[in-house]
């Protein structure tokens, strides 16, 4: 089991959400790898094993098993993470969901709850985090945004919107912290190999049968342009970098159009098969 958080180690602390699997998992080792110690937040038992796995190289890690679609749960993770009055160095709101399929057929219980996650509890513990790094003048924050938000959703139209709030909300925060300690990271993956596609509802897709970036890859070069204080960092592979060097340039409608040639049911079977 992981050993209680200690409060004279003279280790920084992080908190990690979505830390049980694909990046938020690579980010929290990252940590761990740099003499960190950690609270690590997932709605999974995983997080649980996790925190074992991590605390084995000497790290303290602290799991908290949440769901943050629930208000009154991100509220006692916070109280949780920053109790006993140890600051929290680092902030990675990296927690998220979608869903694939048309808006008009899709469940609406569940695309507000992209909205829950995705968008309500990433404002809300960045309201909590940035205040107590503001009381101190110091702190780093990563935000996980996509280069989904470069371009409109079509048949993941909340989700896509989604990582748009976050992204202009991640550099609405940097303008107003710029002459402050406090540095605020935008991380923006493509399609990596996490189970976010299978948890979409996408395996039908062409995006979700196409091969994808590393997800330690992502978590790496987040991690590094969160250190470096970077305003943000389109992570992984060249192929995804392109992309969101193409994405400045093309008008909306041929990137809402390209979008749906990837992200349609069944695409895959319209584009060659399933491998």
């Amino acid at each position: 089991m992981s050993e209680a958080l200690g409060t004279t180690r003279p280790r920084p602390l992080a908190l990690v959400t979505g830390a049980s699997s694909g990046i938020g998992l690579e980010l929290a080792k990252q940590f761990v790898e740099h003499n960190y110690d950690l609270v690590i937040a997932a709605e999974d038992d995983d997080v649980r094993t996790v925190a074992e796995d991590l605390s084995a190289s000497g790290a303290v890690v602290r799991p908290i098993q949440v769901d943050l679609r629930d208000l009154e749960a991100v509220e006692r993770l916070w109280a949780q993470a920053s109790e006993g009055g140890r600051p929290v160095d680092a902030v990675v709101l990296n927690a998220g969901v979608g869903e694939g399929g048309p808006f008009v057929s899709t469940d609406l219980a569940e695309e507000l709850d992209i909205i829950d996650l995705n968008v309500r509890s990433t404002v809300t513990l960045a309201k909590w985090a940035l205040g107590d790094m503001a009381a101190r003048n110091e702190g780093k924050m990563l935000i996980t945004s996509s280069i989904a938000a470069t371009m409109p959703g079509s048949y993941q139209a909340v989700y896509n919107a989604s990582k748009s709030f976050l992204q202009s909300f991640a550099e609405a925060l940097q303008e107003e912290l710029k002459d402050t300690g406090i540095t605020v990271t935008s991380l923006m993956p493509g399609p990596t190999e996490t189970n976010f596609f299978h948890r979409a509802h996408m395996d039908d897709t062409k995006i979700g049968q196409m091969d994808k970036d590393n997800p330690a890859q992502v978590a790496r070069q987040g991690f590094e342009a969160l250190m470096k204080g970077r305003g943000r960092v389109v992570a992984g592979s060249v192929k995804t970098k392109a992309q969101e060097a193409a994405n400045k340039v093309l008008p909306d409608k041929v990137k809402a159009a390209a979008h749906r040639l990837m992200a349609e049911p069944n695409s895959s079977e319209q584009n060659g098969g399933t491998r």
